[in-house]
């Protein structure tokens, strides 16, 4: 280990998934299949939505950021736990550390505040179409998706600043893939009780109370669908419907890891894994495998590219 002015730890050591080569393996080819065929679809996904006028609705609007965001979000762990196959010593500076840090809660927030904008965007649809189109115009949309990178960006500068001051001067062994906040902060030679509390508020709090305030949006939308015709309301009841299955997608894993004092479990590589690596590829793969419009947008995009001989 090395240190610092002979006491301050200047790198941690993530012991990855698993300690087996075999089982290293699988999971590398496993990733890398994944990533060959999940990470191309949302790419497209914005390639259609930009470039397709019939797309040019604030829900695809919002779509492409989401896919945009996904995209930024699954390259801060899986390609350092993707190169740490390849290595002996998984060390990590600490400069990297702090940043990798950073910058998962930084997209992290910022797509559970996306989330809210999409959640605002349907409410004004399905309960105020005559104002929709004059409310949640361009730039009010930008607005929005503006607003929830800085929201993100206020959240992670809150945590690495409460971060930064600690001293590390004992282990510096990480007992998972990535850096975070759970982990590296019970490495700190000083008691950080309290700050464990600010950080269960700035993080486990703020995110369930995001989670509610969804669920209860969607849920007053259903309730209001009631009174559409059959068209209207099966077709919007199936946007609500994929709305909420992102939410739960998103929320579940990230509740699980935060939502609780600040001490391991036999779960906690497994679910970081699908809340960092799976599920962020998976949200914009949702919203399109159930909606015929922007399916057909592909099929269009790849024809025009000469990649789709169908109908």
């Amino acid at each position: 280990m090395e240190h610092r002015n002979s006491t301050e730890v200047t790198e941690f050591v993530l012991l990855g998934l698993s300690q087996t080569q075999e089982v290293q393996l699988f999971l590398l080819g496993l990733f890398l299949l994944f990533y060959s065929l999940i990470l191309p679809a949302n790419v497209l996904i914005i390639l259609t939505i930009n470039g397709d006028p019939h797309l040019g609705s604030p829900m695809y609007f919002f779509l492409a950021s989401l896919a945009f965001l996904d995209i930024c979000y699954c390259s801060v762990t899986p390609p350092r736990m993707l190169a740490d196959f390849f290595s002996c010593c998984k060390a990590i500076s600490y400069g990297a550390c702090m940043a990798q840090l950073f910058f998962l809660h930084f997209l992290g927030a910022a797509e559970m505040f996306l989330l809210i904008a999409m959640a605002f965007d349907r409410y004004m649809a399905m309960c105020k179409p005559l104002h929709y189109a004059t409310v949640v115009n361009r730039g009010v949309c930008w607005a929005l998706v503006v607003a929830a990178w800085a929201g993100g960006l206020i959240h992670s500068s809150i945590q690495v600043a409460l971060i930064v001051p600690l001293l590390f001067c004992g282990p510096n062994k990480l007992d998972n893939f990535f850096c975070d906040i759970s982990q590296v902060i019970k490495l700190a030679c000083t008691d950080t009780y309290i700050l464990e509390f600010i950080m269960f508020f700035n993080s486990g709090m703020a995110m369930l109370m995001c989670f509610l305030l969804l669920l209860i949006s969607y849920g007053v939308l259903l309730l209001r669908l009631r009174a559409s015709s059959s068209y209207e309301k099966s077709k919007a009841a199936s946007t609500c419907v994929t709305h909420i299955m992102i939410v739960f997608v998103m929320f579940s894993s990230a509740i699980y890891l935060y939502c609780r004092p600040f001490r391991s479990f036999p779960m906690d590589k497994v679910v970081a894994v699908f809340h960092t690596v799976v599920f962020p590829l998976m949200n914009p793969m949702i919203y399109t495998l159930r909606n015929r419009e922007i399916l057909s947008a592909m099929k269009r995009q790849l024809g025009r590219s000469g990649l789709w001989k169908g109908k």
